[in-house]
């Protein structure tokens, strides 16, 4: 049987997806709500995260239970914003958030936007979460694009232009926006299309037997698409910090870094002669950077101007620890040191 292009046929592509769709939609709580506000939430903690991480280790629960709309959000400290969403790293996702959220008390009396200019004109909302909250929230016809969706349209259309070029991404908003719209509900549609590539149309095993939409798929070698441009190696870095505890609690240092900060870790090691002794190593991945972590043993005596306590580096008590909030390669670090269950933190 000849294949049909997707994009001559859009009406009958989307009732093959919408019915798919209908009986093999996974139940995620954000499709079960309308609320904007509810579905910001999730699309900010799945811009850089897995679904098993964001709902298997509880993250949108909590947030959803501590921050349930925009008002508490604008009204709660940075410190427990960040602690909140620790483990989920690019913390300036949950800045943004906090963001929006007084920005609509201030600009909108506490009511979230419904146009897609007004959503897109929130902190930290591009393009495609815009799309994703008029879609989902507001069942309106605006298109997205995210790496499922990408995929999935440049296998249907067969088409090799790089998906993260200037040329490949004019095509694939096009191509969104015009599916989206010849289907009766844009929330299904989109939710569907991205479905179809988390399931179906997956990076190195797509299962083409059970796509639902095969009859529009023109590509010819599924594993080859979608094409990208060459990506940056990876960069290693050694990070360097020190331990030291008193009865009091555990010397820290407050990040002020553009990545983290407001967050908390264990303080810079100063240039020293000699190493002092290692009590922890570890290795962590953070964008294009491949991390190694060496804890040292606090510099001796004369040797440690890092020990005064100042406004960014002081004692933190053992009470307090838990609640500060800190990268998790740090609280990771800080659990294998202390040990003791007296003093175990949550990683």
């Amino acid at each position: 049987m000849p294949k049909q292009s997707p994009l001559q046929h859009p009406e009958a592509f989307a009732q093959a997806l919408g019915a798919w769709f209908a009986a093999n939609a996974k139940d995620y709580p954000w499709r079960r709500t309308t609320d904007p506000y509810a579905i910001l939430v999730s699309e900010m903690m799945l811009q850089q995260t897995q679904i098993p991480t964001v709902l298997g280790k509880g993250y949108y629960t909590r947030w959803m239970e501590r921050f349930p709309d925009v008002r508490t959000l604008a009204k709660a400290e940075e410190a427990e914003v960040l602690r909140t969403w620790e483990g989920l790293g690019y913390y300036r996702r949950a800045r943004f958030l906090q963001q929006m959220a007084r920005t609509v008390m201030e600009r909108h009396g506490g009511v979230f936007p419904k146009t897609l200019e007004e959503i897109h004109a929130l902190p930290g909302v591009g393009r495609y979460t815009a799309g994703a909250v008029m879609s989902f929230a507001h069942d309106q016809a605006a298109p997205i694009v995210d790496g499922n969706v990408a995929r999935v349209l440049a296998r249907l259309c067969n088409d090799a232009t790089p998906v993260d070029s200037t040329e490949g991404q004019t095509k694939l908003w096009e191509r969104a926006e015009l599916l989206v719209k010849a289907s009766p509900s844009a929330r299904t549609h989109n939710s569907a299309l991205m479905e179809l590539g988390q399931t179906v149309c997956r990076v190195s095993s797509p299962t083409c037997g059970q796509c639902p939409v095969q009859k529009y798929c023109l590509a010819e070698e599924p594993t080859s698409l979608p094409v990208k441009g060459a990506r940056a190696s990876a960069t290693e870095v050694t990070e360097r910090v020190f331990f030291h505890r008193t009865e009091e609690g555990v010397l820290l240092q407050q990040e002020t870094g553009a990545r983290r900060t407001g967050l908390w870790k264990l303080p810079a090691l100063p240039e020293c002669e000699k190493l002092p002794g290692v009590l922890h190593k570890s290795r962590y991945t953070i964008t294009r950077y491949r991390v190694t972590l060496w804890v040292h043993e606090a510099p001796v005596e004369k040797k440690r101007p890092a020990l005064e306590e100042s406004a960014s580096v002081r004692v933190i008590s053992h009470d307090d620890l838990p609640d500060l909030p800190m990268p998790s390669p740090y609280r990771r670090a800080l659990n294998a040191l202390l040990g003791d269950n007296a003093f175990q933190l949550e990683a």
